[in-house]
Parts: structure tokens; C-alpha cells; sequence
């Protein structure tokens, strides 16, 4: 069996050129379906749920291939050629696998979806993209433990979301793109990367105006053409790496995303004792930690609040803040699953309904710990950068389905990180 084993550190330094993100990449993949022909994808991270979509993309009739690291090429048939029910071994293996249902509908008019997969913490259904689709026109059904989409043509009109939801987002996004007439999308998601998603399509031909605000007007098109995109840098990951700075102490400097989209954690942070410099037209920020830090109050929002994928880190690095710290979690009801693990490396936390109560231990101890969940796995790193002794951690695959290489990123600033066993 796989591990991670991670040794007590006291301190990571070095430049960290992040990732393409995770959440923007998946998406663009999925989109490259509504039109024929040669796409390219650039900053595209190597992790296992951008393979898994690869597969998919596979699967429903595209050819994908890599000509250069980090960047994928996608040949879209015509939409005779594609198949309208991805296969459900694959669909249950990512919860992005649900942002097929827009670009396979306006091709081929009709889509059978398995349950998408992914991480499981709480209460996440796929209404929200249902509702968009149908309020474009689409007619849904579930048959035999999957979902029947039908609507071919689309037509524009209004979307108003319950939630807004960064998926249920892209789903409107998607679908509208080649709709008949204009659509309104209210209550939209603000995420960067629901504007980069948006950005590809415009790329492609796409009448898009207002993305990064609650309200998105979609100008429906005939035909869209390929798109050729740079995918933004993953602010997880750079709230991943501050999270391990913050546990241990030293100096970063990251690279290759917009502090603009991490205003409100900085902002945060730098009240725990975190030194920032931000350049936002440089694409990059320097943080220090110099000592322990102090306790503080986080709760997640939307963005540009600080986001529900960040607070598993958050509170790993909490757990040797000094004093006492509140998580709250407005997202998502059962996210915190990670907490007992965090507790066996010796951390004082107390979960009270949607809030985290972190008392700020001295020190934590090594220990074997498994990953539920991505975030919940960086939240295990974080704890055992900081923890005495050696540490070891399992179910290391789902940290690698939205990290590319993050252990030897982390060897590389100081990190004593290394991998046991086979694949």
C-alpha cells in the first residue's frame, strides 16, 4: 500500500510556481465537446481527475493526447460521432463529470448521466444543473438510477440559481452558449474560475457579458469554434502551501496566480501574523511566518469570501495558533470528517454543529492518518509538517487527484516528504 511519510518541519522557503486550477480545467475540457475540431488546453495540472476527464472526453468519442507537458489537445468529432452516455464507471469517479451534461446535450440532444463522484461530504445534488437545463428547455427523467436529459434545440431565458453555485454555474454557462436567443443567469457564481471558463468560450465565439458578477447575459450562437486557453493558477493550492507556511514558519513566494483572488484570506492571515507582499500585475505574492501564530476567526462564503476548500487546511495550520480559533462552515453540512483524523496527531478540536473550535495546542505528535477527501488530505500534510516526529498518511490518492506533485514541491522548499510503497 501507497504512503506518504512526512518528518517534522521547521521551516519551508523557496519559490512555488502553482498549478493550473483544478476547478477552470475540468470544465474547459468539458467544453472543448460543443465544438469540432482541434482544441488546446495550456497550465493544465498533472492530476488524476484531470486523466479521469480525459478518459471521458475518450469515451463519448473525442481523441486526447499530451504533445507537451502540461498541455492537452482535444479532437471533437462531429456530433454524429458522439456518444450521449459517458461510461459510469468513469462519471462515478469525479463530481466535475456532471458539467458533461451541457456540451453533450446541445450536441447530440439527448445525455444519460450516471451519478457523478468525487468527494463526499454532505448533501451536494445535481438539481441545481437540472433546473438551468430546464429552464432552457431540456426535460429530465431518472431511469434505472441515472438521469434522462432531452431538449434539442435549447432556447435562452432566464436562470435564476438557488445557490450560487460555481458547477451549477458552468452547467447554465455551457448549455446557454449555444442556446437559441439571450439568456440571464442570476445569482451566478463570482469564482475565477467560473471566469475563466468563460473566457475559453469567448475564446471560441461565445457572447458572454458580467462573468465574475451575480448576473451573466449569454448571447446564444450558431457554432462555436476550438479554443486554444491558458488555464488560470489553482488558488487552493497556493491556500495549501500558506497553510503549510503557517504551521511551520518561512518564506514562500508564489507564482502564477492573482493575489486579487485571495484578498479576504490574506487579508485573514496577515491577522494571524503572516508578512505579505502582494503583485497583483506580477502574478505572484511573497508571505513570511517568523514565529507561532496568533488565534483567529474564519468562516467560509462564496467567493470572494473565503471558500469552503481552503478551511480543511486552515484548520490544520489553526491547530498550533495560539489561543482560541473559530471555523465556521456556511457551505457544506458534513465536512468534517477530517477532524478525528486531525485529533490523533494530538490537536484540541471540538466540532459544535456548522463551527470548528480549534484550541491551539504546543505541540502535535507523528501519527498514521488517511485522507478522506483532496482537502482533507492537505490538511493531514499540514498537520505533519507541524507534528514531532515522523508521520505517515494514507489514502494518498485523493490528495493526488487535485495535486500535481505536491510532495516533491514540498521536498524541494524544505519539506521532508517522501513516498513508500507501490502505485
Amino acid at each position: 500500500m501507497r504512503s506518504w511519510m512526512v518528518q517534522h518541519t521547521s521551516r519551508l522557503e523557496g519559490e512555488v510556481r502553482l498549478q493550473g486550477a483544478k476547478n477552470s480545467v475540468l470544465k474547459i475540457m468539458a467544453a472543448t465537446l460543443l465544438a469540432e475540431g482541434r482544441h488546446r488546453i495550456e497550465n493544465v495540472p498533472a492530476i488524476s481527475d484531470v486523466t479521469v476527464m480525459a478518459h471521458l472526453l475518450e469515451a463519448v468519442g473525442a481523441r486526447v493526447s499530451w504533445p507537451e507537458p502540461h498541455v492537452v489537445e482535444v479532437e471533437v468529432p462531429e456530433a454524429a460521432s458522439l456518444s450521449s452516455e459517458p461510461p459510469a464507471e468513469l462519471v462515478g469517479q469525479i463530481r466535475a463529470s456532471v458539467v458533461l451534461l451541457a456540451p453533450l446535450l446541445a450536441r447530440t440532444g439527448a445525455v444519460r448521466l450516471a451519478p457523478p463522484g468525487g468527494d463526499d461530504f454532505g448533501a451536494r445534488p445535481i438539481d441545481i444543473h437540472l433546473d438551468a437545463l430546464a429552464s432552457l428547455g431540456a426535460v429530465a427523467t431518472m431511469d434505472a438510477g441515472s438521469v434522462l436529459v432531452k431538449g434539442s434545440p435549447l432556447a435562452g431565458a432566464p436562470v435564476t440559481l438557488e445557490f450560487p453555485s460555481h458547477t451549477g454555474t458552468d452547467t447554465a454557462l455551457l448549455a446557454a452558449v449555444t442556446a437559441s436567443g439571450e439568456t440571464i443567469i442570476d445569482n451566478a457564481a463570482r469564482e475565477p474560475e467560473v471566469v475563466d471558463l468563460a473566457t475559453a468560450l469567448v475564446s471560441m465565439g461565445a457572447r458572454i457579458d458580467g462573468a465574475g458578477t451575480s448576473r451573466i447575459r449569454v448571447q446564444g450562437v450558431q457554432r462555436l469554434r476550438p479554443l486554444r486557453h491558458r488555464v488560470i493558477g489553482d488558488r487552493v493550492v497556493a491556500a495549501t502551501y500558506l497553510a503549510a507556511l503557517g504551521a511551520t514558519t518561512g518564506r514562500l513566494e508564489l507564482v502564477g496566480v492573482n493575489p486579487r483572488v485571495l484578498e479576504i484570506l490574506l487579508r485573514k492571515l496577515s491577522g494571524l501574523g503572516f508578512h505579505i507582499e502582494a503583485d497583483d500585475a506580477g502574478q505572484r505574492l511573497v508571505a513570511e511566518v517568523t514565529e507561532r501564530l496568533r488565534a483567529g476567526d474564519i468562516q467560509t462564503l462564496p467567493y470572494p469570501g473565503v471558500a469552503t476548500d481552503y478551511k480543511p487546511m486552515l484548520v490544520a495550520m489553526l491547530t498550533r495558533a495560539q489561543g482560541v480559533s473559530v471555523v465556521s462552515e456556511n457551505l457544506y453540512s458534513g465536512r468534517f470528517r477530517y477532524l478525528d483524523e486531525l485529533r490523533s496527531f494530538g490537536a484540541d478540536i471540538i466540532s459544535e454543529g456548522h463551527h470548528v473550535v480549534v484550541r491551539g495546542v504546543d505541540h502535535l505528535h507523528g501519527a498514521t492518518a488517511v485522507a478522506h477527501d483532496i482537502r482533507a488530505g492537505a490538511a493531514l500534510v499540514v498537520a505533519a509538517l507541524a507534528a514531532e516526529g515522523q508521520s505517515r498518511l494514507l489514502g494518498v490518492e485523493h490528495i493526488e487527484r487535485g495535486y500535481d506533485d505536491l510532495a516533491g514541491t514540498l521536498q524541494r522548499l524544505g519539506g521532508q516528504v517522501w513516498i513508500e510503497g507501490g502505485e
